[in-house]
């Protein structure tokens, strides 16, 4: 830590230093296990890490194991509010491209109501919370829509009026000519059609 604090009073921006140890508990572990340390000092202030990993050091190294791999992971659920708005630091970058993925289902699509009496049924509503990412994923792609966030494609492309007929064959939905984002409809339509979730044997 006092290697970083110096680096960052002599730079005046952030500084981190990592190590790479074996530790083991005097009781709740069954073993040795290696562990990450981040020692980074901010402006004004310590800001330690550690992270307990199983992978060997030829798996990867003790930086580039906490800041591509750990930290991807966890800026997941971190990157809230105002975070958007800053440059990432090195090792934020892909969490800041994912935009706060777990955070925004559970708060735009409900993926946190699970109150049904039943397994089934609490699985289906998380299948419908789920279907708008897998939409971004695979068939936003060429449209306005593409980096949208999930309250947006719920409330401009899920909720909205449509006509359902039913045949012995299919199933007819039909929306309205005058809708401002028929032509981002078809493009979907037309991407998912690349992506069966089915297809028949042979």
């Amino acid at each position: 830590m006092e290697e970083a604090r110096l680096a960052c009073e002599r730079t005046g921006e952030a500084a981190r230093c990592f190590r790479d140890f074996r530790y083991r508990t005097r009781k709740s572990w069954s073993c040795e296990r290696r562990v990450i340390g981040k020692a980074e000092y901010l402006p004004g202030k310590a800001n330690p890490r550690f992270v307990v990993t199983n992978l060997s050091t030829r798996d990867a190294d003790a930086q580039h194991l906490y800041e591509d791999l750990y930290c991807a992971r966890g800026e997941m659920e971190k990157f809230i509010g105002n975070e958007f708005s800053r440059k990432p630091r090195r090792g934020e970058a892909q969490g800041c491209a994912e935009q706060n993925r777990i955070k925004e289902q559970q708060l735009g699509l409900f993926a946190d109501r699970t109150s049904s009496a039943t397994l089934r049924a609490n699985q289906l509503r998380l299948y419908f919370s789920s279907f708008a990412y897998g939409l971004r994923r695979l068939g936003l792609t060429g449209t306005a829509f593409a980096k949208a966030q999930s309250t947006t494609i719920r409330l401009k492309l899920l909720k909205i009026g449509a006509r359902l007929r039913l045949t012995a064959r299919k199933v007819w939905l039909s929306f309205s000519e005058a809708s401002p984002y028929a032509s981002d409809i078809a493009q979907i339509l037309a991407n998912l059609k690349q992506h069966p979730a089915w297809s028949p044997p042979g």
